[in-house]
């Protein structure tokens, strides 16, 4: 299976908003700092997390973005397909049905089928929640969170003409 970056990205998002969304909504401005991602990258993925429900948007000042649900009832897995990725590793275009033009299955096509079936219920089995209780994803989310206010506090300090502020 080769999951792609907009997988990948998907998951590390929801995961950073799971981790800092108990302060209310998150804009994609701060998840973009802290993960460095793409902000435009960041909203094509989050539109698509909108339309299937994994996330509630909030305009205006102080908007941004909520799960939809407790981070306990989402998965890995509908995180990935909602973003349109295929967990399907048959590399033959037409899991369900033939891997060659004449509609065939190929040598192997049972093997990889059986290893797409074994990953989609890993990552089934895994929720946002798993993911936050892990100490290894906490020591980095605090990392990032303090390397973000460490970057804000290099702002307000700044001299401007010449003086020290």
């Amino acid at each position: 299976m080769k999951l792609t970056t907009k997988g990948r990205y998907a998951v590390t998002a929801m995961l950073d908003l799971s981790l800092n969304g108990g302060k209310g909504p998150i804009s994609l401005v701060e998840i973009s700092e802290r993960q460095d991602i793409s902000l435009s990258y960041l909203e094509q993925l989050f539109s698509k997390l909108r339309r299937q429900g994994l996330v509630n948007s909030m305009r205006g000042p102080g908007g941004g973005y909520t799960l939809s649900r407790e981070a306990d009832e989402i998965a890995v897995s509908s995180i990935i397909m909602a973003v349109d990725e295929s967990l399907d590793v048959t590399n033959c275009g037409n899991a369900a049905g033939g891997c060659h033009e004449d509609n065939k299955r190929c040598l192997t096509h049972n093997l990889w089928m059986d290893l797409s079936n074994r990953i989609q219920s890993f990552l089934d089995d895994i929720s946002l929640q798993d993911l936050m209780n892990k100490r290894d994803v906490l020591e980095v989310a605090a990392r990032q969170n303090s390397k973000q206010v460490e970057n804000v506090d290099n702002l307000i300090n700044l001299p401007t003409n010449g003086q020290q502020g």
